[in-house]
């Protein structure tokens, strides 16, 4: 249904959305207004919960990548009328989503046309050595899990600039959109992102703005993501 209870006719649209790491599936309807958002736009919206996993298929763990960039897709296009359509599929996040709207959007170029991160990890490998010199027994605890030994992860398919060089390689990179706020923790890692986007000419749309790792950005930064994606609202 679209807004006002109107009958869609066809498959909808779908937007995968991501959490970040310290929230879990409910986040976003409970934080920002994406219902209403989802209903101008006549979409569906999925958004799955990977615990604290970096929507990794973890070392030790399950596989929340695969989980989050595949499974769940088939599982729900089974019970509702979702589109399969590349166009129509795109995947978003905020924070440690983010990074994997990017991971995922990355790793699966036939499934999602676009992925796009708000105040994203972007770059895990600036990341990870920080998480390490924090010495936090939980944090380490967790990224040990997820990556093993994380001076072994650039390069593989959990770093991001790995997979923008297999998708030039290939030629299939989705569309990508990045947006952090200037007083954001992460707003460093974002601009050593983009700046690397830049050198490699990949479909980039970078944004940023005062801000902080907080919800009301993110609550607007979805609404541009979807004014982004170039798909319609409906009458």
């Amino acid at each position: 249904q679209g807004e006002g209870g109107k009958l869609l006719p066809g498959k909808l649209k779908c937007l995968t959305l991501l959490h970040g790491l310290s929230d879990d599936e409910t986040a976003w309807t409970r934080w920002s207004n994406i219902e209403i958002y989802a209903e101008k736009y006549g979409i569906a919206v999925i958004m799955p919960s990977v615990e604290k996993s970096f929507y990794t298929n973890m070392v030790q763990g399950d596989r929340f990548a695969d989980y989050a960039g595949k499974e769940i897709l088939d599982f729900t296009r089974s019970m509702f009328p979702l589109s399969s359509k590349r166009e129509d599929n795109m995947i978003a996040g905020l924070s440690m989503g983010g990074y994997g709207a990017f991971k995922l959007g990355l790793s699966n170029p036939d499934t999602f046309f676009a992925a796009a991160s708000l105040s994203g990890v972007v770059d895990i490998i600036d990341l990870l050595p920080r998480l390490e010199e924090e010495k936090d027994k939980d944090i380490l605890r967790d990224v040990r899990l997820i990556y093993g030994d994380i001076t072994k992860v650039a390069g593989t398919v959990n770093d991001c600039y790995r997979l923008i060089d297999d998708r030039i390689k290939q030629n299939n990179m989705p569309r990508l959109y990045q947006w952090c706020g200037t007083e954001d923790f992460l707003y460093e890692n974002n601009v050593g992102f983009k700046n690397e986007a830049i050198k490699k000419k990949i479909d980039l749309t970078y944004e940023e703005g005062p801000g902080d790792h907080t919800w009301p950005y993110w609550d607007a930064g979805i609404q541009r993501v979807l004014e982004w994606s170039g798909w319609q609202k409906i009458d």
